[in-house]
């Protein structure tokens, strides 16, 4: 429903709100692209993001987004969600309770709040939305760093996507337009000492860093025979779960590459597929 008289706020620059993007996964009807978009655009927010849409562009889209074609003019394509939040600090998903995925579970508000922080320091923030019937699959959600769980009701909790997006969006409205009562840590892990920030020189380490460290160290602990026999996935999940709440920046990251390249290095002399390092000569 459009409202009667408009926020005074609505025309103001909002670069906390440019800096976050909403994704969606998958999505089969067009129509629910439309109306996401229109829901973003009610609350200011304009950057949205298509990982392999089942059809779009296409007419229902548009029709639906009754006025906010612009949105959709504007919105991005990737065939992967690792490729669509490479750039970014924060990634978060929108996603119905599960045990499948351990993941720190945030409410609308929560999310929201935390979003809104990590945009304001600077960094690209996404808030993933999954398919309209199954949701984001467990790839996808590992490259998430939290989730958000609109608490809906338990007897009847099928939310439409469309709806879903503007519960978040009006979330991320209201929090953008009034001062915060605390400070909120935008680091996924707290890294503070006496209740201060720890300030950092270098940059919070992206997404797509992130996510080449992750894949080093599935690489290194293979080499050094650290699951011996057990499956790898949940151990994994742990590692996942430590370095996220470090909220590494990306020195540290590179720190943390050269010791596994080094580990990788060793692991390969042992197993004879590299000879060993000469001794310097007397």
């Amino acid at each position: 429903m459009a409202s009667d008289s408009a926020p005074t706020a609505s025309s103001a620059p909002n670069p906390p709100l440019d800096r976050i993007r909403i994704v969606l996964v998958g999505t089969q009807h067009p129509g629910n692209i439309g109306s996401a978009a229109r829901a973003m655009k009610t609350m200011g927010l304009s950057r949205l993001v298509l990982v392999a849409p089942e059809r779009f562009p296409h007419p229902e889209a548009v029709a639906l987004a009754a006025g906010a074609s612009d949105v959709l003019d504007t919105a991005i394509r990737f065939e992967t969600l690792a490729e669509a939040v490479a750039d970014c600090r924060l990634v978060l998903g929108c996603t119905a309770r599960s045990r499948r995925i351990a993941l720190e579970e945030l409410s609308p508000r929560a999310g929201a709040a935390r979003a809104l922080a990590t945009a304001d320091s600077g960094a690209d923030v996404a808030v993933v939305f999954g398919r309209e019937r199954t949701g984001l699959e467990n790839d996808e959600l590992q490259l998430c760093h939290a989730a958000i769980h609109i608490p809906a009701n338990p007897d009847y909790s099928s939310l439409n996507l469309a709806a879903a997006v503007q519960v978040l969006a009006y979330e991320l409205r209201t929090g953008s337009l009034q001062a915060p009562s605390e400070p909120v840590d935008a680091s996924i892990g707290s890294r503070q000492q006496e209740g201060r920030p720890e300030l950092r020189s270098e940059p919070p380490a992206t997404h797509a860093e992130l996510e080449g460290f992750f894949s080093q160290l599935a690489d290194t602990l293979d080499a050094i025979d650290f699951h011996k026999g057990r499956t790898p996935a949940a151990a994994i999940r742990k590692f996942r779960r430590l370095f996220l709440r470090a909220g590494l920046d990306a020195r540290e990251v590179r720190l943390l590459r050269g010791m596994l390249a080094d580990a990788q290095r060793m692991a390969d002399i042992a197993h004879g597929r590299l000879p060993p390092p000469r001794k310097p000569e007397d």
